[in-house]
């Protein structure tokens, strides 16, 4: 059923908007001096670049794109490239930093076209230079369109795809950039603390080899509600688990809850909270909590209510793992309407990791010991969940 769902949801969300075009691999080669980065990309798209310097940086800018790759959004170098990192900009580009090993220029820009089983690769020739020519270049942004060039004789280097035979877990780091969340009692606002423990959530999910964790962001960066929904939806998400660590204004109240799901909040302070958090997008100048009105509301509802029910579920899992390893609140598990749990079509909670004005909980959520401790909660309850689905399944 729930399958059955999913797909009419998909093929409506298709009908209504494009899909992004879907970058499947990244790669680096080299040839004597000369460094090759390849974008392996289902369609011809046009790219901004330009160079940033202390340190060495070049940034390729494409439109929005869905980057299908089986990584938390780094890779590693190769030749005059020591790193680099992808992710979405903003609402309207995607990203790619390349980390340099020194003062480099652009050599050629040059799009192929698919052959055989390849897609469409833009392709990016680099060598070295000097120190005073790449900063004359610093900052001066060089538009390239779809072109085409014949095969060099780089040799192939393997792509980075994703993996298809494992459950993926979205990890939402709550807040960001210029919106910080609860100030801390120990002095670090929830922003900071979300996204410390969602990176060591992600990673001790990756280590088990269980599963695959995305991050919904890995740095400091504001995101639209919808945004976050919208890397759930576009990866295929198996679960997307929100982590927040809120402030009340009694600090003596500590432990952690879990929320899922609900139009209406199961008592007074769940409903403030998520008045509270779901304001964010309106202060950013954008109210996403309606729905695209293109939708078929009975379709919406059907994926809703079972994303609803299996949500619960997971939280009925979720909840003794966390009491085993941290403190929880009295009525842990508690409903509101947070615009992070609506995607109709991903199982969804919000964790409330603690009270950032309990110094407490602060003290204890600020620690490594204790993100690894919530990790640790965290894929433990994703198992059991998992396992009892594996069950009803035989």
């Amino acid at each position: 059923m729930r399958f059955f769902l999913a797909l009419i949801m998909a093929m409506i969300w298709a009908s209504i908007a494009m899909a992004a075009p879907a970058v499947n691999g990244l790669r680096l080669g080299e040839n004597g001096d000369r460094t090759r980065f390849v974008i392996d990309i289902d369609e011809a798209v046009s790219a901004e670049v330009f160079t940033l310097s202390d340190p060495y940086r070049l940034v390729i800018d494409l439109p929005a794109v869905d980057f299908q790759l089986d990584s938390q959004g780094v890779g590693d170098g190769r030749g005059l490239v020591r790193r680099y990192r992808f992710g979405l900009f903003d609402e309207k580009t995607s990203r790619l930093v390349l980390d340099l090993e020194g003062p480099v220029a652009v050599d050629r820009v040059f799009t192929l076209p698919p052959q055989g089983q390849n897609l469409y690769r833009l392709v990016f020739d680099l060598k070295k230079t000097s120190r005073s020519e790449f900063a004359k270049a610093v900052r001066q942004p060089h538009r390239v369109v779809e072109s085409t060039a014949s095969q060099s004789n780089l040799a192939p280097v393997p792509s980075v795809r994703a993996a298809r035979n494992q459950r993926l877990i979205v990890i939402d780091a709550g807040h960001g950039g210029n919106d910080p969340g609860a100030p801390g009692a120990a002095g670090k606002p929830e922003k900071a603390i979300t996204l410390a423990a969602a990176i060591e959530t992600a990673r001790v999910i990756n280590a088990s080899g269980r599963y695959r964790a995305v991050l919904t962001r890995d740095r400091d960066i504001y995101l639209h509600l919808r945004q976050r929904i919208n890397v759930a939806r576009k990866v295929n998400a198996d679960l997307f688990i929100s982590l927040h660590a809120d402030s009340l204004n009694n600090r003596s109240v500590r432990g952690a809850t879990v929320y899922t799901l609900s139009e209406t909040a199961s008592d007074r302070e769940a409903a403030q909270l998520a008045a509270r958090e779901n304001k964010a997008d309106v202060l950013a100048g954008m109210n996403l909590a309606e729905e695209a009105p293109e939708v078929a509301n009975i379709l919406i509802d059907l994926a809703q209510r079972e994303s609803m029910n299996y949500s619960a579920r997971f939280a009925n899992y979720l909840i003794p793992e966390l009491k085993n390893r941290v403190q929880l609140r009295r009525n842990s598990h508690r409903f509101a309407g947070f615009v992070v749990l609506k995607a109709p079509d991903v199982p969804s909670v919000l964790v409330e990791m603690g009270y950032m004005s309990n110094r407490e909980d602060a003290q204890f959520l600020g620690s490594r010991a204790g993100q690894t401790q919530i990790a640790n909660a965290l894929l433990a309850g994703i198992d059991s969940y998992f396992a009892a689905l594996d069950r009803e399944q035989f």
